[in-house]
């Protein structure tokens, strides 16, 4: 299977070290209360206001953080170190966190960004520099913003692309794990509550802008959340027909029509995040589980379908490097 080496790191690296600090285009997640709100994205996110929007750039600097930590003799690691030198400060850590205390702001980037931020947090305290140090004020906003929404949060969001609940679950569950036993409590309760009945899963997707399989994540989260045998138990209920290869379009590749449509787009990175997906899982249930060569084999092609485009227009290239680093097997929990 494809796994992540020095040139396909120093790829993703140099793709998104190119936007990371691109200030333009950028679509804002943005209330205006009056015109005084009316502010360019450097001015409204001090460290987050490239990447097209904040939360790809949050994500891509966590890929950056990683692809350093795997390869810290990259020629471009030096640039990533001095990059993130300058911008992960308390002191601009200070002006995202304003930008939370704003009328308006209590739903801004839920949960994916919330999520995102989370991870980052993470992997930079894998780091001996001061990045996690700074960041611990904002990672503690988010977390707490976790605490007061789950559990009001009747019915999980099931769709393809950034409100789904499993996946910024899978995501915040692996920060909470070193941080914040609460929350891991607190999160393995809601997806208990959400998805631990779920039977026959029809996996009705891709829909058209997809960037997440609904079915796989929720796969992914349950794998972190039950033990190995229980997990076993759960996963072949939820997905009964497996074996025979159904729900089929689980194990097809999405087809990308046009990768300058920014929605459109979405769906290399539906490829690329059911290819992380499918490794997860395989890995969870074991080699010796009949269907772990089929769900390799699976995640390869969904790969191999959407890696040669990560930089064929900005649409991609401002995040998809994040979702390939996945696919390859680097897993948000620190493993490789």
């Amino acid at each position: 299977m494809t796994t992540l080496d020095p040139v396909l790191a120093r790829r993703f690296a140099r793709i998104t070290l190119d936007h990371v600090g691109r200030e333009y285009p950028y679509k804002l997640d943005h209330v205006l209360t009056g015109a005084h709100d009316a502010a360019t994205p450097a001015m409204l996110h001090p460290i987050f206001h490239g990447s097209f929007d904040w939360h790809s750039c949050v994500h891509g600097w966590w890929q950056l953080l990683t692809v350093r930590r795997l390869f810290p003799d990259l020629p471009e690691a030096a640039a990533i170190v001095a990059r993130a030198d300058a911008l992960l400060t308390p002191t601009l850590v200070a002006g995202e966190l304003a930008y939370l205390d704003r009328p308006l702001s209590t739903g801004f980037e839920r949960p994916y960004g919330w999520a995102w931020l989370l991870a980052l947090h993470a992997e930079a305290a894998r780091h001996d520099k001061a990045w996690a140090a700074a960041l611990a004020p904002l990672a503690a906003a988010f977390a707490e913003r976790f605490r007061s929404y789950l559990p009001k949060l009747t019915y999980p969001i099931r769709a393809g692309t950034h409100g789904n609940t499993a996946f910024a679950l899978v995501l915040a569950r692996d920060w909470a794990m070193r941080h914040d036993a609460a929350l891991v409590a607190l999160i393995d309760a809601r997806a208990g509550d959400w998805f631990g009945d779920d039977r026959g899963c029809q996996a009705w997707e891709p829909s058209g802008d997809d960037f997440l399989s609904s079915a796989l994540v929720e796969a992914v989260l349950m794998s972190r959340v039950l033990a190995a045998p229980a997990f076993a138990a759960w996963f072949g209920a939820f997905l009964p027909d497996l074996a025979r290869g159904a729900p089929a379009t689980l194990f097809h590749p999405a087809t990308v029509s046009d990768r300058s449509d920014g929605k459109i787009a979405h769906l290399d990175g539906l490829n690329l995040s059911r290819a992380w997906c499918w490794r997860a899982i395989a890995a969870a249930l074991g080699p010796a589980h009949p269907a772990a060569p089929a769900m390799r084999g699976t995640a390869e092609r969904h790969l191999a379908a959407s890696l040669p485009h990560l930089d064929d227009d900005y649409m991609g290239s401002h995040w998809l490097a994040t979702f390939a680093l996945l696919a390859t097997g680097v897993d948000v929990a620190g493993g490789a």
